[in-house]
This record gives C-alpha cells, sequence and structure tokens, in this order.
C-alpha cells in the first residue's frame, strides 16, 4: 500500500485523479451517452488484460472509475498504473 506522500507524489502526475478514502477516483464527462459507453468499453478491455478491476459509475454522459486494491483495501503502484493506462 501506498503511504499518503507517495500517494501524493503520483497524483501531481495523474491530472483530474483525486483521493477518495480508500481509492482514487476520476471523473470523465462526454459529448454523448455513446461517447460515454464507447470509453467505458475500452477500460473493460484494459482491466481484463490486467486483471485489476475499476468501479465504474455511467451518469449518461459521465463517467466516474474509482480504483482500489481489495486485497489491501487501499491504494497501490498497481491502482497508480492502471490510472496513468486510462489516460493514455
Amino acid at each position: 500500500m501506498l503511504t499518503e506522500e507517495q500517494l501524493a507524489a503520483a497524483l501531481v502526475a495523474l491530472p483530474g485523479w483525486q483521493q477518495g478514502d480508500h481509492e482514487i477516483r476520476k471523473v470523465y464527462d462526454f459529448d454523448s451517452y455513446a461517447g460515454a459507453l464507447r470509453f467505458v468499453h475500452r477500460i473493460t478491455d484494459l482491466a481484463e488484460a490486467r486483471n485489476h478491476h475499476p468501479e465504474i459509475l455511467i451518469e449518461f454522459a459521465r463517467v466516474t472509475l474509482s480504483v482500489h486494491s481489495h486485497d489491501v483495501d487501499g491504494i497501490t503502484k498497481r491502482d497508480i498504473n492502471f490510472a496513468h493506462a486510462v489516460d493514455d
């Protein structure tokens, strides 16, 4: 699990990502529902390939991703790497 200092440093390189209680999260806004779903489908493929699955909330053209490592109930380097992959 990352320390508070490690997490703060990692989030500097992840614009829009914020720390929650036990997760990092980011809100993405799209022009349409279809655009939001295309993004979610891309994230689904990424999550399956990495065997690391975020919580996904779809609200019409807005998608909120929340990522944490269930095995430690906190945020790890794996979560940071996943966030970078999503934003690439």
